[in-house]
């Protein structure tokens, strides 16, 4: 990932060793599988310490999966950017289509990181595990939006997930598609069809 706009420079330097951690790690997973690669080939390759790396991550696990962790983030912060007037269905593929917009950006990159998700267990578990937590966060807000409670209303956490899984299987039909087809084409059509039930009951 790239260095944002206002960082301190000890902020770019984190980010730069946080990068080439990265990058060694998929250029290794790639050539040789995730089971296969340690924590000291990473290190070897990125030329840093074990101790370093350390810092950054907590396992080689963490590596793979830190390209996505910012996406529930950016997803609920626009979420929450939407007109508050916009419809649920909407507003969602808008918040959901940020992450997958970043993967079109960035495709050569984030289809090895994709790939190596859905077709490694305990990356794809710990995958799951956050799409559990995007759900809850997005639920919060979806419910903050339409005047609901997210804790006892059925409509936010299953509209949430409905959106989730739709950003699922499209990540899933696009790494098997070997990024030929578009992201954000697919995700537009999935919520074409799953728009429906994505409209809060009436009271």
């Amino acid at each position: 990932m790239s260095t944002r706009p206002g960082q301190s420079l000890a902020q770019r330097k984190r980010q730069l060793v946080s990068d080439e951690l990265t990058e060694a790690a998929l250029q290794l997973l790639a050539l040789k599988g995730f089971d296969a690669v340690t924590v000291d080939e990473i290190v070897a390759t990125a030329g840093v310490s074990k101790r370093t790396f350390f810092r950054y991550f907590a396992s080689k696990e963490d590596v793979v999966v830190q390209f996505l962790a910012d996406m529930g983030a950016d997803m609920r912060a626009e979420l929450a950017e939407r007109p508050t007037d916009e419809p649920p269905a909407l507003a969602l593929l808008h918040a959901v289509r940020v992450p997958v917009t970043t993967c079109a950006a960035d495709s050569e990159r984030a289809l090895r990181v994709v790939q190596l998700i859905l077709r490694t267990p305990a990356l794809l578990a710990r995958f799951l595990e956050r799409q559990a937590q995007w759900r809850d966060d997005l639920a919060d807000e979806l419910a903050r939006r339409v005047g609901r409670d997210a804790g006892t209303d059925l409509f936010p956490r299953l509209a949430a997930g409905t959106a989730l899984t739709a950003f699922h299987v499209v990540l899933q039909r696009w790494s098997e598609s070997d990024a030929a087809q578009d992201p954000v084409t697919l995700l537009e059509d999935a919520f074409t069809v799953i728009a429906p039930s994505l409209t809060p009951p009436t009271a």
